[in-house]
């Protein structure tokens, strides 16, 4: 009993900090002109080792005791498994329904995937002997490939709306080609997340393709009739979901949670599958995101990010070396983004002005390369040094955007909302 409070008492420290500093961090950012979360992904690596470790590492062993680590990251996990059902069943399918509009955010949505994850690959067979000489050269390769290749649907629709770029042409084809974006990145995810932690067997290869493609058709026929009995039984009592709609839905995605691990492949695939099963149903959506959403961003997010920021030492890059390769994987990043982006772009219409904007939207890459980096360091083919480096470039790459935006979008004509000019 002395030892489970003792262990709480640690977790709810760590909480605490995480939520204050979190929020304080959030605010600062916003009145700076950046993304909120860009301000929480900052908290997290201040009171890692690469601020707070370093400067008072005892009270950092005080604070965040190694006992409530494993608390902290199945919390954080379960915050990341909500969140996916969020930006699944959030996904805004109707910009698709345009022929043009579809065919210009497949073209600007194949282009921000292939070059990077081309590149990053290339990137990764070369630095493999150097960074990760102990880790299977392909599957560091794919790794590296996707973190490059991914865009932050969340985080560039924030953007969006504070620019007030949400209902323009371009704002609805960057959006749209996010989220095809972001699917093929969670499909390249799922299959490297498969490949790397299989046996490698033929059988067990095609029992594992065998299962996904079983869970896939399983969620795409009997996913939306199970829904619509949901709602019948379970309807919206004055725009808010009940509790008994609220226990069901937690209860499937947490399954579907399950079903993707069983699988072979990670948990939080499962909530963004649960997700897409509910998008049509928008006054849910809206209902979800103010019951619970809010708190999912406030609560369960900052602790992600806090938990990516303990295991993240910027102080640990000490050789010249290590910040060449830095400084190499940055710019491959950035170039392989937003160059092909640009090009597509302009090959679809758009004028130059236009083109930039959308290279700089779709170069975000924040939570998204967050969570892919993550579950390449929990297998093992991301060794720590590596890990930090991936982490800065998702920072940078997120922070360079607003930036860029005040610059470019007064060339397209577009009027900047007053409150993000500065």
């Amino acid at each position: 009993m002395y030892q489970t409070e003792s262990v709480l008492s640690s977790v709810l420290l760590q909480l605490v900090i995480i939520v204050i500093a979190a929020r304080c961090a959030n605010e600062l950012s916003r009145r700076v002109g950046q993304p909120g979360a860009v301000g929480e992904i900052v908290a997290g690596l201040m009171l890692g080792p690469s601020l707070l470790g370093y400067l008072a590492p005892s009270v950092s062993q005080f604070l965040f005791k190694s006992s409530a680590a494993a608390p902290i990251a199945i919390i954080s996990q379960i915050g990341l498994i909500l969140l996916m059902f969020q930006i699944g069943s959030d996904f805004e399918f109707s910009h698709l329904r345009s022929g043009r509009n579809r065919r210009m955010a497949i073209a600007v949505a194949a282009a921000s995937v292939t070059a990077p994850l081309v590149c990053g690959i290339l990137i990764g067979r070369v630095a493999a002997p150097i960074l990760a000489p102990d880790v299977d050269v392909f599957t560091f390769s794919l790794f590296i490939g996707v973190s490059l290749a991914i865009t932050a649907v969340p985080i560039l629709g924030r953007i969006l709306h504070e620019y007030g770029l949400s209902r323009t042409e371009v704002g609805v084809i960057a959006i749209s080609a996010a989220a095809l974006n972001d699917v093929a990145g969670w499909i390249l995810l799922a299959g490297t997340a498969a490949y790397a932690s299989a046996d490698f067997s033929a059988q067990h290869t095609a029992l594992q393709i065998g299962s996904i493609v079983t869970f896939a058709v399983a969620l795409r026929f009997g996913g939306p009739p199970l829904v619509n009995w949901l709602f019948q039984m379970f309807p919206l009592v004055n725009g808010r979901v009940s509790s008994n709609l609220m226990a069901a839905t937690v209860a499937l995605l947490f399954a579907s949670g399950i079903c993707t691990y069983m699988m072979g492949i990670f948990s939080i695939f499962g909530g963004f599958a649960a997700g897409l099963l509910f998008y049509r149903k928008r006054e849910f959506v809206d209902a979800w995101r103010h019951q619970i959403g809010h708190f999912v961003l406030v609560f369960f997010l900052p602790i992600f990010f806090t938990y990516t920021g303990l295991r993240t030492n910027v102080l640990g890059l000490t050789t010249p070396s290590d910040w060449a390769w830095l400084s190499l994987i940055l710019a491959v990043a950035v170039l392989a983004k937003v160059f092909p982006v640009y090009a597509a772009a302009r090959l679809c219409g758009f004028s130059q002005a236009e083109s930039s904007v959308m290279g700089a939207l779709m170069n975000t890459r924040a939570l998204m390369e967050l969570v892919v980096v993550n579950i390449g360091f929990d297998l093992g083919f991301i060794p720590p040094a590596v890990f930090t480096m991936l982490v800065i470039v998702a920072v940078t790459t997120t922070v360079m955007t607003a930036p860029l935006l005040r610059v470019l979008l007064p060339r397209t004509g577009h009027v900047i909302p007053l409150g993000v000019e500065a």
